[in-house]
């Protein structure tokens, strides 16, 4: 249960620094900890105490493995997590060479 607060620990952590900070660097850190907060919680959903991979073999039975499924989501989602951590650094440079700052309450217009 204590891991599950930590992951809630981690998540406000997180939303805090998207929305207090006012540094566009600062939100994308704060974007990327809560991914990896909820990637956390994602793993221990499919957590078993004493657990083995999930992989049968012919001469064994289904017990005890643990979930693939959430494996799978949290892999999904760290890929996901990547690109949109990717695209967000890249608008923060081209801000940046535009505006000549990270502060986001300095830009006022976004002209294309």
């Amino acid at each position: 249960m204590s891991l599950y607060f930590m992951c809630l620990i981690l998540f406000s952590v997180g939303l805090y620094s998207v929305v207090r900070k006012r540094n566009i660097i600062k939100i994308i850190i704060g974007i990327g900890i809560i991914e990896y907060s909820v990637n956390l919680f994602i793993i221990l959903i499919g957590y078993r105490l004493q657990g083995r991979a999930p992989i049968l073999a012919h001469d064994q039975a289904i017990e005890n493995m643990v979930d693939p499924l959430t494996q799978a989501m949290a892999l999904t989602t760290i890929v996901i997590g990547l690109a949109l951590i990717f695209i967000a650094v890249t608008l923060a440079i081209r801000i940046y060479e535009k505006y000549g700052t990270f502060d986001i309450t300095k830009i006022r217009r976004l002209k294309g």
